[in-house]
């Protein structure tokens, strides 16, 4: 088993959370873990991107090539574009709708959404509207969280108990918000794949 995920968004979207969930995950799964992380000017909507590899046998680089990722997982629309070179044929985006226009000439949001459709494998979700439905908009990661596990190949259960530790500190109700959104961004993936 052998997962290679990109995660992209915008500073302060969540990604380092989402792959600390991920890590905490796959660790609990007792499989081998590498990451590499960029970190753009995030106080200023600068780009975040990780490069997570998770794998039953170990893992010699944290830098996955180009045409080589299972799953683009992107907290921002277009973010979710700029890592398209490094998207196996076959592979899976799972992009957020709602963009975070940090430049003047962000294009149009259908043409972006267009671009992601014609990769054939998508889930397109308005994860910021799920989460604030929830009472829960600061867990928009964890909606996306969830709409990427069933392309994870991560038991569920564990993705839920990498949640509990990672955010077990903040209380039992941060808590059972993160866990409402996994499982509605989980829930939509699942019937829109």
């Amino acid at each position: 088993m052998k997962t290679d995920i990109i995660l992209a968004g915008v500073g302060g979207q969540g990604i380092l959370s989402i792959a600390a969930t991920i890590g905490m995950s796959a660790l609990k799964s007792k499989l081998h873990l590498k990451q590499s992380e960029v970190h753009g000017m995030s106080q200023r909507g600068g780009a975040v991107e990780s490069h997570m590899r998770v794998s039953s046998k170990p893992i010699a680089s944290d830098l996955i090539p180009q045409g080589k990722a299972d799953l683009i997982l992107s907290v921002e629309p277009m973010e979710s574009l700029r890592y398209l070179p490094f998207l196996k044929k076959g592979g899976w985006i799972v992009t957020n709708t709602t963009p975070f226009v940090n430049i003047p000439n962000y294009p149009e949001l259908n043409e972006v959404i267009q671009k992601i459709r014609e990769t054939g494998n998508f889930i397109a979700i308005d994860a910021d509207k799920i989460a604030k439905d929830l009472g829960a908009s600061r867990s928009m990661n964890i909606v996306m969280l969830g709409a990427a596990s069933p392309f994870i190949d991560i038991p569920f259960e564990n993705f839920e108990a990498g949640i509990r530790d990672i955010f077990g500190k903040k209380g039992e109700e941060v808590v059972q918000k993160n866990l409402d959104a996994l499982h509605a961004g989980r829930d939509f993936a699942e019937t829109n794949k």
